[in-house]
């Protein structure tokens, strides 16, 4: 096992991951942005280093700053979280290249040159489509075209934030799927040739791509659908001879057809609903993976035993289309009791940057049951208090008493089609 182990992020995932390095006995390294010199990950580690100015670019995206910080710290490991330099582009095509059969959306097979190609593509499969980047994820460069008068500016538009994002304005064309759901399957390797899936997780609930809600077990999701998410899950894993943790993700239409979205080749976000219905620690099991040890579970071993549910608390204006609300968090009241877990990277007098993603924390219930698990979730949103910042907490509070969200009957475009409106 490794003794040193660099993380390569900040807030609440660098927190994270700090304690399940030190559950394991490890030493810590966090880095840090001149920005986040007094961030709780930065005081939470054993040791921390200094990357550079606060852009992302000269700090946490630079890969150079980050190796020669795991060499002045003697790191034996880096765990990058996720975002930042989790996801490698060219890993990342390789996946799609490699999907072992998984059946996918159909579109282009590789980024467009223009977008006259692109208008071709769009032609053969039909509006509406999905203009994609091919660098990156996080619903960053991606734009839906409804007919082909909008294709030039849309192309224009994704090809640019897409640029400024990842460093790479390519695109792909999908066909658009109207009002999916999103399911994805975590999966894990070792390096002996075992891959496993840790069941779904439901994702639907949704504000510019980007997730809000996450649960497992998926509501009201068929078993024969259940069983062959799994199964392509794990033979695309394995086809690639993925080591460590992943997640497939996958849109699932209103026929029960399902379509392999993108394989996120890190820990997500939402991987606390996999752990607390399996008990099982990831970032424990991905540092023992790393240093060759087998998994520590087995398919059969991997029973998943009541429900929960995340939600993301972001510094947004959910009234102003999701604006940043940067600032300093004056007051910070967050809950507690029986079957909640929170994930923070802030506390009271924390500075909310502009620099860098507005996820204040992460609240999760769990429950014997997905009404239990939802009773506590809106009770504790109920006492959360943050202020100095807007948050999404109002409009969480709207989602867990809604009807539709209560029986399970979600689909990425409520949030934009104003379901949770007053």
């Amino acid at each position: 096992m490794f003794r040193t182990v660099l993380v390569a992020n900040r807030g609440e995932i660098a927190r994270r991951i700090v304690r399940g390095c030190r559950a394991l006995g490890l030493r810590t390294v966090a880095v840090y942005s001149e920005a986040d010199r007094d961030a709780p990950h930065v005081k939470d580690a054993d040791h921390a280093v200094l990357l550079g100015p606060a852009p992302a670019r000269e700090s946490y995206l630079s890969v150079e700053r980050i190796l020669a910080a795991a060499r002045e710290s003697g790191a034996e490991a880096v765990h990058p979280g996720y975002g930042f330099l989790s996801e490698s582009w060219r890993f990342a095509e390789a996946c799609a290249r490699a999907a072992a059969g998984v059946p996918i959306v159909p579109g282009s097979p590789e980024p467009v040159a223009d977008a006259a190609s692109a208008e071709r593509v769009a032609g053969g499969l039909g509006y509406p489509v999905i203009l994609k980047a091919a660098a990156g994820g996080g619903g960053i460069g991606m734009a839906k075209v409804a007919s082909a008068d909008e294709l030039a500016g849309a192309f224009a538009t994704a090809t640019r934030r897409a640029q400024s994002a990842f460093g790479s304005g390519q695109v792909y064309v999908e066909r658009y799927l109207e009002a999916p759901r999103h399911v994805e399957v975590q999966v894990f390797g070792d390096t002996k040739g075992t891959v496993v899936h840790l069941h779904e997780r439901e994702c639907s609930i949704q504000r510019r791509h980007q997730k809000l809600v996450e649960e497992s077990p998926a509501p009201n999701l068929d078993a024969r659908i259940r069983r062959g998410l799994t199964e392509a899950a794990v033979a695309g894993a394995r086809a690639i001879g993925y080591v460590n943790a992943g997640t497939l993700e996958f849109l699932v239409d209103a026929q029960g057809g399902f379509y392999f979205l993108e394989m996120n080749t890190r820990l997500q976000v939402e991987h606390p609903v996999t752990e607390e219905i399996t008990g099982l620690d990831l970032v424990a099991a991905q540092l023992r993976v790393a240093a060759g040890e087998p998994l520590p579970f087995t398919q059969e071993t991997i029973e998943p035993r009541g429900a929960a549910v995340e939600v993301r608390v972001y510094a947004e204006d959910p009234a102003r289309n999701f604006l940043p609300s940067p600032g300093t968090i004056t007051r910070l009241a967050l809950p507690g009791g029986e079957g909640i877990r929170l994930e923070s990277g802030v506390v009271e007098g924390s500075v909310v940057s502009v620099h860098y993603d507005a996820l204040l924390f992460k609240l999760i219930a769990r429950g014997a049951d997905r009404a239990q698990a939802i009773e506590r979730l809106a009770r504790a949103l109920d006492t959360c208090v943050v202020e100095g910042v807007k948050t999404t907490l109002p409009l969480l509070r709207t989602i867990t008493a809604h009807a539709d969200f209560r029986r399970g009957r979600v689909h990425t475009q409520m949030v934009e089609q104003g379901a949770f409106h007053g």
